[in-house]
């Protein structure tokens, strides 16, 4: 059997307890379970194993989960604990103790441990621990790979794009074949979908990467000052200008510049910006001194481009001119086997912003991110894992972390009546409101196929209130279909 399977009876189990008999008998139980124990009386000898078991180019047969007693002499048991979790070991970790608390308890939960007991420990308990503890080495080892795909591309430029998708690959190809030129690029896609990023890329993997990289929202400045950002000033070119200033164009010289909502420039500026990219000269506003520039040029658009062009709104010379090698960023609902491996790469960098130790999702809270449509794209999942980091509590993000919008629990809009709806019948808020309540449990357990937890969950209630609610609205719960 694969040891990393949840359901496998066959993986390592290492026990850690300094009491010799309360270990022998954990190990005659994992036995009986069909595991295969080690025994370890202090935290030093339980990393001393766990380095010959579970370290990088260690054994082929590594521990997949420690029961771990929190009271160990010399090192204790949450120091252990903290070790694993830093040297990545890729376990599943349940503490043990003779005399629980909830403070630590919480503590352990939160560094990483799976799961937390109280001895003497139920057989039927730890059997359970043992199940959700093989869950997370699962979770944990899928998240190694994960970090993996992540480190091949650091040093190329390609550290901050993720993606395993074949069109993300096609782009990878595509930066590393156009960085070492002065080659004009055009991105195109929707917002948020990592086209900054994708320029940054290039301009590190060209031999321009130690020159400045200068960026620029062409749709964020006001056409009367766009001018004056690109190009610079001389003082008292205009009201205001008090002082000469140096144009992103002269800034970005020997390096690179992105202009990103190239579609929003005015027909004026579009023209100048033709005469700059042929010609590779222009003059500051209010001067008439000469700049000459080598600089690399790299645009995007939010918009069709070829769209504007027919409509007249983008000149068509300056679309040739610019359109040299074009890269087409899909949308992230185009690419949802992406969505986990951005999310850890999003996730990794919380955790070190936030000083957590969160190992990485549970497989429904997966499930959930890659169901959703992402509006806002890659920037919009960056925004809902930093939310999860901060509010998660465990040591893996849950379906509990996720907004709303994502888990489909937002509640459902009810529609006012109009002076078209049927004549009013006097009754109480509660009376009214009852009706439109109950369709919506019955469509939650529609869609959940009459499961009352994930129903609960949908609708951001526990289960018991659930109960509740249906007896009240004469929903029989004690039927599973009578809704």
């Amino acid at each position: 059997m694969n040891p990393a399977d949840p359901t496998s009876r066959a993986g390592r189990v290492l026990v850690v307890d300094d009491d010799g008999i309360v270990a022998e008998s954990l190990a005659e139980f994992l036995t009986e379970q069909g595991y295969r124990p080690l025994t370890c009386l202090s935290g030093a000898e339980a990393l001393a194993t766990l380095e010959k078991t579970n370290a990088r180019g260690s054994e082929d047969d590594p521990v997949g989960v420690a029961l771990l007693d929190v009271s160990l002499p010399g090192l204790g048991g949450m120091d252990v604990l903290r070790e694993i979790i830093r040297q990545r070991y890729d376990i599943g970790v349940v503490m043990l103790t003779g005399y629980g608390t909830i403070e630590s308890a919480v503590e352990s939960l939160r560094i990483g441990a799976c799961d937390y007991l109280t001895k003497p420990v139920v057989d039927r308990e730890l059997r359970l621990s043992l199940e959700r503890a093989w869950r997370q080495r699962t979770l944990l080892l899928e998240n190694r790979s994960l970090r993996t795909q992540l480190d091949r591309r650091s040093g190329r430029g390609l550290e901050t794009i993720v993606g395993a998708d074949h069109r993300m690959r096609k782009i990878y190809e595509l930066i590393e074949a156009v960085a070492p030129s002065r080659t004009t690029v055009l991105m195109t896609g929707e917002s948020g979908t990592g086209k900054s990023m994708i320029a940054h890329a290039i301009h590190k993997a060209s031999p321009r990467s130690a020159k400045p990289y200068v960026e620029i929202s062409c749709g964020s400045i006001p056409e009367t000052l766009l001018e004056s950002e690109l190009f610079g000033h001389v003082k008292g070119a205009f009201t205001g200008a008090h002082a000469d200033k140096v144009g992103r164009f002269e800034a970005a010289q020997q390096g690179t510049l992105f202009l990103d909502e190239i579609n929003s420039a005015s027909p004026g500026m579009q023209l100048k910006l033709l005469r700059v990219l042929q010609e590779r000269k222009f003059e500051p506003v209010g001067s008439t001194r000469t700049i000459e520039v080598d600089v690399r040029v790299i645009l995007a658009s939010n918009q069709p481009l070829e769209q504007l062009v027919a409509d007249g709104t983008f000149r068509q010379d300056l679309y040739y001119r610019i359109n040299v090698v074009k890269i087409e960023l899909p949308p992230l609902r185009d690419r949802v086997s992406d969505i986990p491996t951005l999310a850890e790469s999003f996730l990794k960098r919380q955790c070190a912003e936030l000083s957590k130790q969160i190992v990485g999702f549970t497989p429904e809270a997966l499930r959930a991110l890659q169901g959703y449509r992402f509006p806002g794209n890659v920037r919009e999942l960056g925004n809902i894992v930093e939310r999860a980091a901060v509010l998660c509590r465990g040591s893996t993000i849950g379906i509990d972390d996720l907004p709303p919008q994502v888990t489909g629990a937002e509640a459902p809009r009810l529609s006012l009546p109009t002076a078209t709806d049927e004549p009013w019948v006097p009754m109480t808020l509660e009376e009214a409101m009852r009706e439109p309540e109950r369709r919506i449990i019955q469509k939650a357990l529609r869609a959940n196929n009459f499961n009352r937890l994930k129903t609960a969950e949908q609708l951001g209630i526990n289960r018991t209130t659930l109960y509740k609610r249906m007896k009240v609205l004469g929903m029989q719960p004690d039927d599973e279909r009578a809704a």
